[in-house]
């Protein structure tokens, strides 16, 4: 029996080495993991590729660890393993509360934080986490190993730096310093794409501040960030981040109600960081 998969082809290396390899190779594979997207992209008739490499397996890639400076997640780590992590809990609350809201615990299971990167959709909820964390992302070929600044990696619309014959491994996150924050507003509480998310740091050296679903990537406000860091007060930095992003009309949400939510966001935000602990 045919079906809509019985043309593609899959691959499944042993080893890490044995997939770059075989993208070295053969540089229209296209990686794949937890197909979280690639599903429903079979199921639409809008796939692109028919060659596969099936990385699901490659252990080492799910490893996540920490140093005094550093917290790196392999790019197989799941949202459920980063939700686990006493690292990650440590060093990044606001990316384990980014993954609680990735999909059900079926998504959480199979989607992993390398395939959200390598996928480079401005609604990705992770992907605000990681710019406003200041990340590097680790690529890696059969032949050479480089880093590159998250804020740096994307492109365009779901394009980013990284060549065919490269994957993403990790990502690294320097320590922080401040309080984290995150919040994603969508159609409901769960399992919906994001129509606004939002991430920052309230860093003593600066806040840092990144928003998805709001332009064609992810995206940081140096403009709003500066604004804030010389005492700029709360309407006019909420006036600068209405200028500075530019989202647009889509079946989700409208460009008015994404900037008049994004600046609500950003009220929250410097409201919730500027009360002491608990």
């Amino acid at each position: 029996m045919r079906t809509a998969i019985a043309p593609l082809e899959l691959r499944r290396p042993k080893s890490i080495g044995d997939a770059l390899k075989m993208l070295r190779d053969d540089q229209e594979l296209v990686p794949i993991a937890g197909c979280t997207d690639l599903y429903v992209a079979v199921n639409f008739g809008t796939l692109v590729g028919s060659r596969f490499l099936d990385l699901w397996s490659l252990e080492p890639l799910r490893k996540i660890s920490a140093t005094d400076v550093t917290l790196t997640i392999g790019a197989m780590a799941t949202f459920t393993d980063i939700i686990k992590s006493r690292h990650v809990r440590k060093h990044l609350p606001m990316l384990v509360e980014a993954a609680r809201q990735i999909g059900g615990p079926q998504i959480q299971n199979r989607g992993t934080i390398g395939g959200n990167i390598a996928n480079a959709s401005p609604a990705g909820d992770s992907l605000p986490v990681l710019s406003a964390a200041d990340a590097m992302i680790v690529l890696r070929s059969a032949s050479a190993e480089r880093r590159v600044k998250f804020t740096e990696f994307y492109t365009g619309y779901r394009k980013s730096v990284r060549r065919p014959d490269e994957l993403v491994v990790a990502v690294e996150i320097p320590r922080q310093n401040g309080t984290q924050w995150f919040r994603k507003v969508g159609t409901r509480a769960a399992q919906a794409i994001s129509k606004i998310v939002m991430a920052a740091v309230r860093d003593p050296a600066g806040p840092r501040i990144a928003l998805g679903s709001v332009a064609a990537t992810t995206v940081r406000v140096p403009k709003t960030e500066a604004a804030l860091a010389r005492g700029a007060s709360m309407e006019a930095a909420a006036r600068v981040l209405e200028s500075e992003i530019t989202p647009i009309d889509d079946v989700r949400s409208t460009a008015d109600y994404r900037r008049t939510v994004s600046a609500n966001l950003l009220r929250r935000f410097w409201a919730d960081t500027s009360r002491p602990s608990p």
